[in-house]
Order: structure tokens, then sequence, then C-alpha cells
């Protein structure tokens, strides 16, 4: 799911329309935390620029991590998964490095 919340504010809605779509194929290939091992390789496959992952980490909505991996930014906010449904993401370490604002929001940790 995507949340208005997120993809109907001004910021995102100012993003082109390749970064907008990015975002979306990088959500739907999350893992139940809102990681992407690959986020290069997706951007490839959708016709999407490198230039259109680098606007999503640069405007925030996805945190990208050392190892290549990177997280969607808000993935709290536009999912919920049941925890019957729920399988913890293979990326503990990047994991250790956030921390969830009150409203959900991943940050990373100081």
């Amino acid at each position: 799911m995507f949340s208005l919340d997120v993809v109907d504010t001004d910021a995102f809605l100012d993003l082109p329309a390749s970064s907008q779509s990015l975002y979306f194929h990088l959500g739907l290939r999350a893992d139940d935390d809102g990681f992407i091992s690959s986020p290069r390789r997706i951007a490839s496959t959708v016709n999407a620029s490198t230039d259109d992952l680098k606007l999503l980490i640069a405007k925030g909505f996805i945190i990208p991590f050392a190892s290549g991996v990177c997280v969607v930014r808000d993935w709290k906010i536009n999912n919920y998964i049941q925890r019957d449904r729920y399988s913890p993401t293979l990326y503990a370490e990047e994991k250790s490095q956030l921390e969830s604002s009150k409203n959900g929001r991943y940050l990373l940790a100081d």
C-alpha cells in the first residue's frame, strides 16, 4: 500500500514522473521492513535512471546504506503487516542504524 499522506504531498508530486514510478516499484519490491537489496537493478529494470534514485535519496524518500541496501523512509506509514504474516528483514545490521519517529518514519540514528 501507499499512503496519500506520503504520495499526495507537494514534495512527492514535485518529483519527475520517472522518480515517482521508481518509488512505487521500490515499495512493491521491498521486504516486510521496507528494505531493498538491489535498488539500482530495479531502477534499470523499470527504465528509471540513476538520477531518479539519487533524487529519491536527496529528497529523503529513500535512505541508502554503505552496503548498497536502501530502505523506504515512510515504509511504516505506507504499510501495516499483520504479525502472523510478517517476515523480519535480512538486513539486521542496517536496521540497527535506524530509529522510528512517533509517526513511524525511519530516521538514521545519531
